[in-house]
């Protein structure tokens, strides 16, 4: 069946996209399920995706978006490192490092794995799992004020962890001795070698049923599609240029100068434009987001705001020119250190959804969501087996609102989407207490629609010596700006409180503090901005907000004025 065919049965091509993502969505559940270490297991940082002999992406179960840049680059990474006769069946290859290998940073390890049909190279799973520790000076891996990749932890170039079926212990070991916690590196990468075995043998079933030729053509048809549809909608907006800046607290080390990140979208007629010209300098700590990274925002954002149901395959990129200041932030060179990049990379989202403001009618803009992946890391040694414990916690904040809706508390937003560690399975698996774990009160932007509210999560030492370390942001400059006349969130804090009673607050990027029993870290993240002015929220809104919680009598009167004066007066007389 010739590809033209395919194009006027429209009904096929949904069952056969659909068939591709059935498979991308049981290569997930055998990740999550299978996974040894709660990071994976519990939090579910990981992501899994199909892709054609030729490296192009044709189906993803990626649940970060940010996990994208670093499987596309794995990919591409393969093939222009060994030539197609030197991929042989049976091979898996291994690799995470941004530079030698197109990765994100360290911690996201990648697994490619060639899928022959019919004697030829037809296809490539992949998935990527973030690990809790992947060596170098901090636990986790990970730390703003680090300098240089050198620092971060082991670095993987493309290497065959499995030839022909055979798996190379000695590497295996080389790796997981250079973490932590080795037993937990090994049984989360065998996991992730056996989710590439099923994905690849769910695909060779379907190009059997299917005809591996009919299911290479509907491959095509799929890419030209999506491309096709997303041109589609790039020719229905209005033409032009549209700015924002966002802004980090600093560069990661904590005592510079703001950080701009600024983009420019030009709306083509069949192209969209995105200039990152005037961003801030190559970050002296991890701050710098590396190129393919910086591109899985930009694809997330487009997918995003203009068309959400769009497929996600290589189509999606191919109306999309990128150009990035070389040396800069969002364009580092090696060895600049990338570890805290998913902080940058949450702003350069940001950047672009406030540039879209511009572009779309006022029914669909948004305020700014909290636009921070603000992270914990505690880590001690084990009681009962060799190595050391690295928990690691993204934290939610408070989403922009809508021009109909208000944001969402406590969820996180744009680059990451992890679940958090359930209290439970924190408090079982490690010597830690959560003392608190709620909404942060007065957090998000006031408006007609009001953002989201931020997260407090506390948690407190049961044992003597465990390590903390943060990356977060929005603390000083950072802000989730609103729209059409609504307030910014409210920034976020971070505090280590003494077991004494003493509260100290703590710079946003924050390493290597040790911790005695009793003492505890208490986080509270930003909120989202608003949408429209504060006089325009109903006195309904503003009384439910008082009734729950969200919003105090004090910052009522200050945001709204005489509509919060009224929604006092009416809780008043029914004593509440």
């Amino acid at each position: 069946m010739k590809p033209q065919e395919l194009l006027r049965d429209p009904i096929e091509m949904e069952v056969f996209s659909n068939r591709l993502l059935s498979i991308t969505e049981d290569m997930n559940n055998t990740l999550v399920r299978s996974s040894f270490s709660t990071n994976i297991k519990e939090r579910k940082d990981c992501s899994v995706a199909l892709f054609d002999g030729r490296g192009r992406l044709i189906a993803q179960g990626t649940q970060i978006p940010l996990h994208l840049g670093s499987l596309n680059g794995a990919v591409e990474t393969v093939l222009a490192r060994y030539k197609p006769e030197d991929i042989k069946d049976g091979d898996v290859y291994i690799c995470n490092d941004p530079y030698l290998a197109a990765g994100s940073h360290l911690p996201d390890v990648n697994l490619i794995t060639p899928v022959f049909c019919d004697g030829r190279l037809a296809f490539f799973t992949a998935n990527v799992g973030h690990h809790a520790d992947f060596g170098g000076v901090v636990a986790g891996s990970i730390a703003g004020g680090l300098r240089s990749i050198y620092a971060e932890g082991l670095r993987l170039p493309v290497i065959r962890i499995v030839r022909e079926g055979v798996l190379d212990e000695d590497l295996l070991n080389l790796i997981a001795h250079n973490t932590r916690d080795p037993e937990e590196r090994v049984l989360d990468l065998k996991v992730q070698i056996a989710t590439n075995a099923r994905g690849a043998q769910a695909v060779r079933e379907l190009s059997q049923q299917m005809g591996l030729d009919k299911a290479l053509d509907a491959v095509e048809d799929l890419i030209s599609y999506t491309r096709n549809r997303l041109r589609l909608r790039i020719g229905q907006l209005k033409q032009g240029s549209y700015r924002f800046e966002n802004w980090l607290d600093d560069d990661g080390l904590g005592d510079g100068d703001p950080v701009p990140v600024r983009v420019e979208v030009t709306v083509a007629a069949d192209k969209l434009i995105f200039d990152f010209a005037g961003s801030g300098p190559e970050a002296r700590g991890a701050m710098n987001l590396p190129v393919n990274a910086l591109n899985a925002c930009v694809y997330y954002s487009v997918k995003a705001l203009l068309d959400p149901d769009m497929a996600a395959n290589a189509g999606l990129f191919e109306p999309l020119e990128i150009r990035l200041p070389k040396g800069s932030i969002v364009s580092p060179d090696s060895p600049a250190a990338v570890g805290a990049r998913s902080l940058t990379a949450q702003k350069v989202a940001g950047a672009i959804f406030g540039a879209f403001r511009g572009v779309l009618p006022p029914e669909r803009i948004m305020g700014a969501g909290n636009d921070v992946c603000p992270a914990i890391v505690f880590s001690g040694r084990h009681a009962d087996r060799p190595g050391s414990y690295v928990y690691i916690e993204a934290v939610g904040g408070g989403s922009g609102a809508r021009a109909d809706s208000d944001g969402m508390d406590g969820v996180h937003v744009h680059m990451t989407n992890s679940s958090n560690l359930p209290v439970e399975a924190l408090e079982n698996e490690y010597p830690l207490r959560v003392d608190a774990y709620g909404y942060v009160v007065d957090s998000g932007g006031e408006g007609r629609q009001r953002g989201g509210m931020g997260l407090a999560r506390q948690i407190s030492a049961q044992a003597e010596g465990i390590v903390f370390t943060a990356r977060a942001d929005s603390h000083t400059v950072g802000q989730a700006s609103g729209a059409a006349g609504g307030n910014p969130g409210r920034r976020a804090t971070l505090s280590l409180r003494k077991a004494s009673g003493e509260v100290t607050a703590l710079q946003s990027k924050s390493a290597n503090i040790v911790l005695k029993t009793g003492d505890s870290i208490r986080m509270e993240t930003s909120g989202g901005g608003a949408v429209g002015l504060p006089a325009e929220r109903s006195l309904e809104d503003i009384v439910n907000d008082l009734e729950d919680g969200v919003l105090t009598a004090e910052r009522a009167r200050i945001a709204y004025g005489e509509l919060g004066e009224a929604a006092l007066a009416k809780l008043l007389p029914a004593g509440r």
